[in-house]
């Protein structure tokens, strides 16, 4: 079932949290909404769900518009960061409460349930109360509660905040595995980066109620569309340089950690070391340049120590260059390397 967003804006009294988004998913795909906290995820969220009716726009699944319609009409299944299970039923009777309102046959209700339990792996847990389960396997249960209605579409808001680390991996890894099993078209909300680049087909990154960027996973990370997506995008931050121009425009570049080197024959210029932070493979080091603090990463056998002085080279090919007065994206000036000397040189880091 394709999802399709035309022309959304939403008002909550003056203020425009939503600004006039497009945007489709195609059947049988997970998609992140992505970005920080305000930036308009969830409310894109519950206006897909139906809880909240847009200012401005239509939504449609397939070709029906279902813009009017109620959250009950709409075929999705919802899971939320609190789970929401009823504490005085058991795993089987919650993941079955759905079944029951909407009058399903019991036999077949029954085998639902079941069939819908073995694919998230709570088979064994259906006896249970919500109280005797882990985080991990009350998110499962919300989850087949949700999916054992077989939704058009399935709409996870913030699902793994409330886990701990290791469980959010590890659940993470299982909403992709249920979804790529189960086939069906999903949203999925977070502000987690990494959640969102482990799991998704595409990402939509959003703030300030827009789209910043829709793209697969991979493209977000080499080929950032602004500035915006090219900062919020990756562990650590991308390098940020500015404060020079080139043919006219102001230009800002950014340059990430790994297309970085220190200490190799071919180097741009020299810096002083002022944090080093030990990874495993590899070590994050943060020079100090002028006005510039630039992070990079070295090899864990690098031999080098804080205040030492460092040559900084750089993957020119692996470069993002944007204009600052629009923070999009451009090409390259022809003079790059140039400009780049003088951005390592004299630019302001931000």
């Amino acid at each position: 079932m394709d999802i399709h967003l035309e022309k959304i804006s939403m008002k909550f009294a003056s203020t425009l949290v939503i600004n006039n988004i497009d945007f489709t998913v195609k059947s049988g795909e997970l998609v992140s909404l992505l970005g920080p906290s305000g930036c308009g995820k969830s409310t894109t969220l519950s206006i897909i769900a139906g809880i909240n009716k847009p200012t401005q726009g239509e939504i449609y699944f397939g070709d029906e518009c279902i813009t009017d319609k109620e959250p009950e009409e709409r075929g999705i299944g919802m899971v939320f960061q609190n789970y929401a299970l009823y504490p005085h039923m058991t795993v089987f009777k919650n993941i079955m409460f759905p079944l029951k309102m909407n009058k399903v046959n019991k036999e077949e209700a029954k085998k639902r349930v079941y069939d819908i339990a073995e694919i998230v792996q709570v088979e064994k847990l259906l006896d249970r109360k919500p109280k005797q389960l882990s985080g991990g396997q009350q998110q499962r249960v919300a989850i087949a509660r949700a999916l054992v209605k077989n939704p058009k579409v399935l709409l996870l808001d913030e699902p793994l905040s409330n886990l701990d680390a290791r469980l959010r991996i590890e659940m993470r890894e299982e909403i992709r595995r249920i979804q790529q099993k189960t086939g069906v078209t999903t949203i999925f909300v977070t502000h987690d980066q990494e959640e969102a680049m482990s799991i998704s087909d595409n990402i939509i990154v959003m703030n300030d109620g827009k789209i910043q960027q829709y793209s697969r996973p991979e493209k977000l990370y080499n080929q950032p569309e602004n500035i915006f997506t090219a900062r919020f995008i990756g562990n650590p931050k991308i390098n940020i340089i500015e404060g020079f121009k080139t043919d006219g425009k102001e230009i800002v570049i950014g340059i990430r950690a790994e297309d970085l080197h220190i200490n190799q024959q071919k180097h741009m210029t020299r810096g002083k070391v002022t944090y080093i932070e030990r990874m495993g493979r590899d070590m994050l080091v943060r020079i100090q340049k002028g006005d510039n603090v630039i992070t990079a990463y070295a090899p864990k056998d690098l031999d080098i120590n804080l205040n030492d002085e460092v040559g900084i080279g750089v993957n020119e090919h692996n470069i993002h260059w944007f204009e600052k007065a629009s923070e999009k994206r451009i090409t390259p000036p022809e003079n790059y390397l140039k400009v780049l000397v003088k951005a390592f040189e004299g630019g302001k880091n931000e």
